[in-house]
Order: structure tokens, then sequence, then C-alpha cells
């Protein structure tokens, strides 16, 4: 058993003369690859920190609009935004997800207003629902009498404002506030590009 995993794995090692270049064309590859995590902070996506969710720029007026809303004390993006009730779904729906905004982004195919997917509104109204589930008991009799056609209406209907506000298009908040993502870019190589761009 053992031999055969030795020969298995022999497979992989390179001749001798190719071993250096071997080695160096790896290091490189590896360094390139942690280069890439680094630098898309791609390792901030593990977490349920708000902040991650504005590494992409077009995020900036709903992290702003949350950041200012009365959510801000009590529930973080992934609060609302990911499944609560199961870790395993959780962690699919985050990562299908944020699969998804990565590609989108870097392929520039946003949309002039970024809307919710059936996927994502659905979540977000379970959650609705949990985090709220002593105010629905108050008012599921009123909900009942007011449904049109006994379809149930998602809470937005009527709180289309909370808690992200009125902001819904890129262009309706050019100049918000937002405490953006740290720089990648050390300054040293700032100088050095301004220097190049000037002459």
């Amino acid at each position: 058993m053992i031999k055969k995993i030795y020969r298995f794995f022999s497979l992989f090692i390179p001749p001798d003369k190719w071993r250096v270049p071997v080695i160096i064309a790896l290091g490189i590859l590896t360094g390139l690859i942690i280069f890439k995590i680094y630098i898309s902070k791609a390792h901030s996506y593990l977490s349920d920190n708000p902040e991650a969710c504005i590494n992409c720029h077009v995020m900036y007026d709903n992290y702003a609009s949350w950041w200012h809303s009365s959510h801000k004390r009590v529930t973080t993006c992934n609060d609302c935004h990911v499944p609560q009730d199961n870790f395993i779904k959780k962690i699919f729906f985050k990562a299908s997800d944020g699969l998804r905004h990565s590609t989108i982004f870097t392929l520039r195919l946003e949309p002039q207003v970024i809307r919710i997917k059936e996927a994502g509104a659905e979540v977000v109204k379970e959650n609705c629902e949990r985090c709220h589930e002593n105010y629905l008991t108050l008012i599921d009799a009123k909900i009942a009498e007011n449904e049109n056609e006994g379809k149930e209406k998602p809470c937005w209907d009527c709180h289309r404002e909370t808690p992200h506000g009125k902001v819904s298009s890129l262009s309706t908040s050019q100049n918000v506030k937002v405490f953006g993502p740290e720089k990648v870019v050390p300054e040293w190589m700032n100088v050095h590009l301004k220097n190049i761009n000037n002459n």
C-alpha cells in the first residue's frame, strides 16, 4: 500500500533538471494566489462584518443607509440577508450569493438599480419574521383583513424604507460619506505612480 502511494506521488516529482524551475514557478504562483486573496479581501467574506459588503463600491449607499438606520444597533447585513435557521444552509447561501455577486461586479454587469433576487427576498422575509415574531401576532389579524385575494404580502410592502431608506440607485447618492475599505496599494507606490503620470 505504501509503495502504491509513493509511486502515485512520484509521478508529480519533476526530473532533477526541472526541479529548481518548477519550485520557482510554484513559488511565484503561490505568491500570486496569496496576493490575490489579500488584495480582493477574500478573507473578509468569512466574517459577518458589514464592512465586507463595501469591498464593492456599488454597495456604499446601501451600507450608508443601513449605518444611519435603527437596525445598525442590533443587526449586521448577514442577519437579514443570509439564512439563520441552519449553519449549512447559511454557508451554502453565502457562498453561492457571494460567487454571483463577485462575478457580476468583476465583469461590470451590475445594473444601475440594484434589486433583490427572489431567493434573497425570501430569506429577508424569513429573517424579518424571525426577529419581529412578537409583533407579528399583534398584527396578523389586521394583515389578514387587508390581504388582497388571499395573497401574502412581504414586510417591505408597508415598510419599504426599512432599513435602507429611499436609496436604491448608484446615482441617487453619489456624494454619500462612507468609510470605505482600507487601501491595499502602499503609499510609496501611489507616489511612484503620480510621478510617472506627471512626466
